[in-house]
């Protein structure tokens, strides 16, 4: 690990260059509406609804700090891996919402890596734009953490290919546009070398979004289904039978592609006040109070920790060298930190975390319900001890 990297956050900070913190402190100050940080605050899953993520992609745009991770060349801010590690963490602190991921940390560094020079030229600036907002077509009623079932077929005929099956709890698919979706190509090899990616329209009527209602009560995911939809054989991405590998490589930034340490030191911070203003002071609230209390130092060590986690992922993709092992470890640990604090919220509020009106944390049922699904989605916990498991034993 670099010096910078080994040396903290501060070191981190410094090491982005000088005045950048301060730059960003003034960008947060000046761009960072009230508006923006109650949407993000009131928000109770990983994903935020478009209307306050993309009004944040527009203003980072127009800063010229959008898609840090991308190349200059490709319309992206190309910042250090220091620099992305110390906005990110200042602005989640900040309460700062976070970006629509589809396009601008899934679909776009994998067109940067596989797509074709037109793929790149016509979607690249789309997705900057927010002109496009996509979605993932990943799983399916019987491929969930197993991608290599994937069923959803694609056959070509002369320069389309006729895409039937279905897909399954498929976020944000209701505001969107388009999807990069996994289809079966070929029957003919090992699955996972049958799978390849295509980019289709959401707007054919021949695909049909149907929303799913969780226990939150939310409308985040769908079930979408193609009926022979005609997908142009340009959208093909990479070769065909080639998603499988362009599936990992996406997935491997689903896990780890988030710098989270920032928002969840914040959510961290809620719980503090929570506590604070929810157990009083008579004897049995003390020992309650105790347990807390260590409930909290608990998580704010286990949450320096992962902090140091996605230092160590950064290096990695900065080295140029894959981050399976690091990406598995923090969307474990993500998936950990983040249900411990929902729960923790709901045990501090005791019976009034069902009030309909609780006065300090009315989501707090819901964001407990709503954050299930983080242990699940981009590959489950257990599967991802799993893979850590076997490149550590080299099995």
């Amino acid at each position: 690990m670099s010096d910078a990297f080994a040396g903290g956050f501060g070191a981190v900070a410094a090491a982005a260059g000088a005045g950048f913190r301060e730059q960003i402190d003034a960008f947060l100050a000046r761009e960072l509406t009230d508006e923006l940080r109650a949407a993000a605050d009131r928000n109770i899953t990983m994903f935020v609804h478009p209307h306050s993520g993309l009004a944040w992609q527009r203003k980072l745009r127009a800063a010229g700090w959008l898609a840090p991770h991308w190349p200059r060349a490709y319309g992206g801010a190309e910042w250090s891996r220091e620099q992305i590690f110390t906005f990110e963490r200042l602005a989640g602190l900040a309460g700062a919402p976070l970006l629509p991921p589809f396009g601008l940390n899934y679909l776009g560094p994998a067109l940067i890596a596989y797509g074709s020079e037109r793929q790149k030229a016509e979607l690249l600036p789309r997705i900057l734009a927010g002109d496009d907002y996509w979605c993932q077509g990943y799983s399916e009623p019987a491929a969930g953490s197993d991608l290599a079932a994937v069923q959803c077929a694609a056959r070509l005929d002369g320069e389309h290919y006729i895409v039937s099956g279905t897909k399954l709890w498929t976020t944000h698919a209701q505001h969107a546009n388009r999807i990069f979706c996994l289809v079966r190509t070929s029957k003919e090899d090992r699955p996972h070398r049958g799978i390849s990616l295509l980019l289709i329209d959401l707007d054919d009527p021949a695909v049909t979004v149907r929303p799913i209602i969780t226990l939150d009560g939310e409308h985040e995911v769908n079930q979408i289904f193609f009926d022979d939809a005609r997908v142009p054989r340009a959208n093909l991405v990479g070769r065909e039978g080639q998603g499988w590998e362009i599936a990992l490589y996406i997935l491997e930034r689903e896990r780890g592609g988030f710098i989270m340490g920032g928002r969840l030191r914040r959510k961290l911070y809620g719980l503090r006040q929570l506590l604070a203003a929810s157990v009083g002071k008579d004897s049995t609230a003390g020992q309650r109070r105790h347990d807390y209390e260590r409930a909290l130092a608990l998580l704010d060590i286990d949450l320096q920790a992962f902090e140091y986690s996605e230092l160590r992922l950064l290096e990695a993709w900065a080295g140029g060298r894959p981050a399976g092992l690091e990406a598995s470890v923090a969307k474990i640990d993500i998936a950990d930190l983040v249900q411990r604090m929902d729960e923790l919220a709901v045990q501090v509020l005791g019976p009034r975390a069902i009030a309909a009106a609780a006065p300090v944390a009315p989501h707090a049922v819901r964001t407990y319900l709503a954050n299930r699904a983080v242990s699940i989605y981009g590959g489950s916990s257990e599967i991802q001890r799993t893979l850590v498991a076997r490149s550590l034993l080299g099995a």
